[in-house]
């Protein structure tokens, strides 16, 4: 029996100090209270990144105005299948905030280390940690 595949855009969010946008997941959602890039359910007869524009949006109040692919990741669990389409949003405008009531933070992407992601986001952070290198 297959799992339910879900098609999810993610967005690796840069401030212009560096700092990196995470964001945690409620409790009673799949892999709650685990950290996260936000994001969400790419609908039917969406883009990626027109998903991840209104997710963003909707999730965080900020508004993409740039953005460029990262890395498509699919991951399985026990429940489900997932598909990463992740984008490096390279300018937005807005104040990043928890609109959803989840709490949301800058952190050093050297920090990233220290908190805890779902399973199918190791994939996303060694990508941030290679991008990072490159531009070093």
């Amino acid at each position: 029996m297959s799992n339910k595949q879900v098609l999810v855009a993610a967005g690796v969010i840069f401030n212009p100090k560096g700092e990196l946008l995470i964001a945690k997941r409620s409790n009673h959602q799949h892999q709650g209270g685990l950290w996260e890039f936000p994001g969400g359910k790419i609908e039917t007869g969406e883009t990626a990144q027109h998903a991840l524009a209104r997710e963003l949006f909707e999730e965080v109040g900020i508004s993409v105005s740039a953005s460029e692919p990262l890395i498509r990741i699919a991951h399985d669990y026990a429940d489900k299948s997932v598909v990463l389409d992740v984008w490096v949003i390279t300018a937005f405008e807005g104040t990043a905030q928890g609109k959803e009531g989840q709490e949301v933070r800058w952190i050093d992407p050297q920090e990233m280390d220290q908190f805890d992601f779902p399973a199918a986001n190791a994939s996303i952070v060694s990508a941030i940690k290679q991008r990072l290198a490159e531009q070093a």
